[in-house]
């Protein structure tokens, strides 16, 4: 695998935002395993020939996650209780929201087309606005992981869902760097 092969930013140039996220109400966020919230600013060049496919390639040679999809973000609140998830960003500009809507510890934030970020499971995520219209990422989770769940931070709707985050492991392989980068950092 090439890491500049869809035009990786090197790791020494790359900005990378670390986000603590209060537990709030039944969303655990970042309260379990104590991970931050990764947001890869740029991780890609965006005035590159970056693709879906490209992404996908370069992801699956690094080896620790596996693409599954390309879509947008829900616009409603959910997390995954299951699984960490990595999404990349190849087609416009979006504002998402994590933690919770209520949460006074929330993250707002504007991504777009080469931005990654690195979600750990019990993160609450959702799409505010799509800023172009056809807002689009790759969605990935971990080599080996269960299939991800869909939970919404509901009273009484998100069973045993601190137990299932507690028990997941995280990465000694950064995603989209290898050896070395920001989920081996955090």
């Amino acid at each position: 695998m090439s890491p500049n092969s869809i035009n990786l930013t090197p790791l020494a140039s790359l900005k990378v935002s670390r986000h603590y996220i209060p537990r709030h109400i039944s969303i655990p966020n970042t309260s379990i395993q104590n991970k931050p919230l990764l947001i890869y600013h740029q991780a890609f060049n965006p005035s590159s020939q970056l693709t879906p496919s490209g992404i996908e390639e370069h992801i699956q040679g690094v080896g620790m996650f596996i693409p599954q999809w390309r879509y947008t973000v829900y616009r409603t609140t959910h997390f995954h209780s299951t699984t960490h998830e990595l999404l990349v960003v190849y087609k416009g500009r979006a504002r998402l929201l994590f933690g919770g809507e209520d949460n006074p510890g929330k993250v707002e934030v504007e991504v777009s087309k080469g931005d990654a970020i690195l979600i750990p499971a019990g993160v609450g995520h959702r799409l505010l606005e799509d800023k172009e219209g056809g807002f689009e990422m790759v969605g990935s989770y971990p080599v080996g992981a269960a299939k991800w769940d869909m939970c919404y931070g509901k009273e009484g709707g998100s069973e045993n869902a601190d137990e299932r985050i507690s028990k997941l492991g995280w990465m000694d392989v950064d995603p989209l760097y290898g050896r070395e980068g920001p989920a081996v950092e955090s």
